[in-house]
């Protein structure tokens, strides 16, 4: 079984880890294919926050959520800011952001919960989506790790924080990184170089103060520093920088891009 796949229903396309799927977990990556956006011709945009119209944003949800088998209205979204915040999803916060920017969930860079049918959706363009789902409680988690937030460890905290808010335990958990840029394409400075003391081994220079940063491999050591078992972490492989045609790359676009959406939810007992 591979570990990420690209599939299509309804005329969207997405991606999606099948162990996650098996196991119960409805997972999604949005592809960029088949949607309205003013900010390129025929982009399925998720996010509201980068100057797109906001009715063809809303319309690409509903298209995807029925795409995946969610209900668009209960989308539960943050404002992502670079940072390690966390915030437990309570039935009060389901669905914060799915119609507007006013009420999404303030500063925060991962979401958990471990109530049925609430599917989380993060935004991305280069930076990496982390999934976590408890098999056993049924309990999720959903980071968004840039190079700020993952020198902060903010997937290993998430994982952390569904360890003490819902009693998992580390052996339960399965960790997916999902489309990012890769380390063949993310080149970075002296300064990010200097941020990330632990993590040298996970740097390639290649002279004048710059260097290629495996974002995929901190995550992978920091999740396994927290106590998840290595073959339950699992990577899409899929560089964002490599595959602009098919997902938003802010660096290979330069700046002018939509955003993936990553919708984690695991739906109701029938």
């Amino acid at each position: 079984m591979s570990n990420f796949i690209i599939e299509q229903r309804n005329n969207i396309w997405y991606g999606s880890f099948p162990l996650l799927r098996k196991l119960g977990f409805i997972n999604a990556c949005s592809c960029r294919l088949h949607g309205e956006s003013i900010l390129a011709e025929g982009m399925l945009n998720l996010a509201l926050h980068v100057d797109d119209d906001a009715d063809k944003v809303l319309a690409n949800r509903r298209t995807f959520a029925a795409a995946i088998g969610v209900q668009a209205q209960r989308f539960t979204t943050c404002r992502q800011v670079h940072g390690s915040k966390i915030v437990r999803i309570t039935e009060d916060l389901a669905g914060s952001g799915a119609l507007c920017l006013d009420d999404t969930i303030a500063e925060t860079d991962a979401l958990i919960t471990d109530l049925p049918d609430v599917p989380l959706l993060l935004f991305f363009a280069d930076c990496v989506p982390v999934l976590l789902a408890d098999i056993k409680s049924g309990a999720i988690g959903l980071a968004h790790a840039g190079w700020r937030g993952t020198v902060a460890g903010i997937a290993a905290k998430t994982a952390a924080a569904m360890m003490e808010q819902f009693k998992s335990r580390p052996e339960n958990i399965i960790a997916a990184i999902g489309p990012s840029i890769g380390a063949c394409c993310y080149e970075v400075d002296d300064f990010v170089y200097s941020q990330a003391d632990a993590y040298k081994d996970c740097f390639v220079s290649f002279g004048k103060g710059k260097y290629h940063m495996d974002l995929w491999a901190i995550n992978k050591k920091q999740l396994l520093a927290q106590g998840l078992v290595e073959k339950n972490i699992i990577t899409a492989g899929v560089c964002t920088g490599h595959n602009k045609e098919l997902f938003c790359s802010y660096r290979a676009e330069h700046g002018k891009t939509g955003r993936m959406g990553v919708c984690l939810c695991r739906p109701a007992k029938v």
